[in-house]
């Protein structure tokens, strides 16, 4: 499972909802939660994180915290 899945399956979203809302397809929205080649564009996280009702900064950060600076 991706850190999106982890993120989605903790704050325990239905991701049929959030596949109307967006209009991302339940297969994509599949693809980013478990597997961990696919790549999730900003404007994907934007929109699922408005429609499970977060701030998308806040999401952002919980799901890429491990990145740092060289």
């Amino acid at each position: 499972m991706t850190d999106l899945g982890l993120y989605l399956a903790k704050k325990t979203v239905n991701k049929a909802e959030v596949s109307r809302r967006t209009g991302i397809s339940k297969s994509r929205l599949t693809q980013l939660t478990s597997n961990e080649t696919t790549k999730l564009r900003a404007d994907e996280l934007y929109l699922i994180a408005l429609a499970i009702d977060a701030d998308p900064g806040e999401v952002f950060k919980e799901l890429y915290s491990d990145l740092k600076l060289r």
